[in-house]
């Protein structure tokens, strides 16, 4: 009898701590509280306009207006460093390089500014590799500047842009002068690489899903080389609006010329929670794989309130560049070694509580007009939020599944609700449990913040340990239990509980897509099935190219108007469907020409 039940207390614990090896969009970094906004009163967390790098085998992650950056030797986790010595104000849309030991760093700008380099940045040492890159003629910049070295050639090469009146520029950088502009008058060392053509590239129009007829922007520039062609990239067409992505131009040298890549945009997410994925940077992992970084937009507090968003990237047999969003913001594995797909690294854990029943400890009472009640935390919009009555230790947040499932993580995303917080100092930090429950009665707490060191988590995503038998957790009731954040309030715009259901996929469903006349255009029409969570509509140049996905909740309309397209361009798409247990196959292609 004593055996048995040591058995099967050993079946039931759980290491207080394992090794996470998934990440979850937005990504869990501790985002600081920016203070551009002081003058006016309004406090929020944000990033935006990332740079990822990999140097000597480890990450470091530049965002503008931080403060400092983010280093991590697994792309996990992520600490915040402080450098020793900073440039004349805090950086927007910092450019960042890795060349051989040396790292660097070069801020946005339209004055006369210092490139800073370092060999240390895990500890924040900078110094300085000039004192003053050459001011350029009024309104060119360089803003949201990249640095470039081709390793081929030994040249140095920048570009920037961030307009929609200028296009991207480039130019030649000479490293015997301290990386200042080649040539003898920095007026004359640039030259355009290409503006954005609305006209023709349906995606390049401004708006929610292109609908506005304001003039786009282009900015984020970086360039990545690959097999001998030198892939320019590009974000457009505005950082507040979901269809924010990256294109690319491809040219056979680093100036160009540079032609129209006819598969654009390269990273696309309008659909979903974390929507927007543009204005990042191209990268390589320790192992050789090709990942992409971005921005995705709030905007409630302030219109430039942000998060940041990594996918995986990689070049087809055609050398074509793509970036997979599909399930962009559901859990994925980080890779483990070289080669690895997207659907390999995609988890397969779905989302479990979407729409699903909250109910809150406490309310705040607020103004009628104010919508701040648990249920919005299952909506799958960032823009909606629950505030808690106080911000005291033992506030819940439960989510009814409806059946029971296989936890396997959660994402706990904060919102800053009338908050007076300018700068993340030492009380600026995140605390809570999750506890997880078959009936509602019996709990048992599955993930404890409380035992890791203070940090900030405004995204924070808690992968769930196995049993000791090496099965999930299975529960049907999940529930924030909270600890600790600063400021008066606590506010969550989204619980998210990610595992498999132990039912079945919904079906395979069936679309129709029909080009308009206005051929950046295509309306798009779907069957739902029965037991449908959501879709995915999946479309490419090729019937083996689908790399763009547009996700659709299952209560959503069943048609759209798609208008993201380039003229000239053949398209193909299929759709899947998904819920709690699973996705379903891939229907059959269909052409829109």
């Amino acid at each position: 009898m004593r055996c048995t039940i040591f058995v099967l207390l050993l079946l039931t614990i759980r290491p207080a701590t394992a090794q996470q090896r998934t990440y979850c969009n937005p990504m869990d970094i501790s985002y600081r509280y920016n203070f551009e906004q002081l003058n006016e009163g309004v406090s929020y967390r944000s990033g935006a306009d990332p740079v990822l790098i990999s140097h000597k085998n480890e990450y470091y992650l530049f965002v503008t207006i931080q403060g400092g950056w983010w280093h991590s030797k697994d792309m996990v986790n992520w600490q915040y460093v402080v450098p020793d010595k900073w440039p004349m104000e805090d950086m927007c849309a910092p450019a960042a390089l890795s060349v051989r030991d040396t790292l660097y760093l070069f801020q946005s700008t339209f004055e006369q500014r210092p490139i800073f380099i370092s060999t240390e940045p895990e500890k924040g040492k900078l110094t300085f590799f000039n004192r003053w890159l050459p001011r350029l003629p009024k309104d060119i910049g360089p803003w949201d500047p990249a640095l470039f070295h081709d390793d081929d050639t030994d040249k140095w090469y920048m570009y920037w842009g961030s307009s929609n009146v200028y296009p991207i520029f480039g130019a030649e950088l000479d490293k015997s002068r301290n990386l200042t502009y080649a040539g003898n008058n920095p007026a004359e060392a640039y030259k355009a690489m290409f503006w954005l053509d609305p006209y023709k590239h349906g995606w390049e129009r401004f708006g929610p899903n292109h609908s506005d007829p304001f003039k786009p922007f282009v900015e984020g520039a970086w360039m990545t080389k690959y097999k001998d062609k030198y892939y320019l990239q590009y974000g457009a067409p505005g950082t507040e609006y979901n269809v924010y992505g990256n294109g690319t131009y491809v040219g056979k040298g680093p100036l160009g010329p540079f032609e129209y890549a006819p598969y654009n945009p390269i990273a696309y997410k309008p659909g979903g929670f974390a929507t927007g994925c543009g204005h990042g940077n191209t990268f390589q992992d320790n192992y050789g794989n090709y990942w992409n970084t971005g921005t995705t937009w709030i905007g409630v507090n302030w219109p430039m309130e942000r998060r940041i968003v990594m996918n995986p990237a990689g070049f087809d047999k055609d050398d074509q560049l793509f970036v997979s969003t599909r399930f962009g913001d559901f859990p994925h594995y980080l890779a483990t070694k070289k080669g690895q797909t997207p659907d390999e690294l995609f988890t397969g854990w779905m989302l479990l509580n979407y729409k699903k029943p909250a109910v809150a400890s406490s309310t705040l009472a607020t103004a009628p007009t104010d919508t701040v009640t648990a249920d919005c935390v299952a909506d799958e919009n960032p823009r909606t939020f629950w505030v808690a009555g106080q911000n005291r230790r033992g506030e819940t947040l439960t989510t009814d599944l409806g059946a029971e499932c296989d936890i396997r993580a959660v994402q706990v995303d904060y919102f800053d609700y009338k908050l007076a917080i300018f700068n993340s100092d030492s009380t600026v930090y995140t605390q809570f449990k999750i506890l997880t429950s078959p009936d509602n009665k019996r709990w048992e707490t599955v993930a404890d913040l409380t035992n890791q060191p203070k940090k900030d988590h405004a995204c924070a995503f808690v992968e769930i340990p196995l049993r000791a038998d090496g099965k999930p957790v299975r529960a049907r009731y999940v529930r924030y239990e909270h600890v600790y954040t600063a400021g008066k309030h606590l506010s969550i715009n989204a619980f998210r509980v990610f595992g498999v259901g132990l039912g079945n996929p919904p079906a395979t469903p069936a679309m129709t897509a029909k080009r308009q006349q206005d051929q950046r255009n295509a309306d798009l029409i779907w069957k739902k099935v029965p037991g449908s969570m959501g879709y995915n509509i999946r479309w490419g140049i090729a019937p083996d190219k689908l790399y763009q996905t547009y996700q659709f909740w299952g209560d959503a309309p069943n048609q759209f108007e798609l208008r993201a397209l380039n003229v000239g361009v053949p398209y193909y798409f299929a759709i899947e469907a998904f819920n709690e247990n699973g996705v379903s196959g891939l229907s059959g292609v269909v052409s829109a020409n």
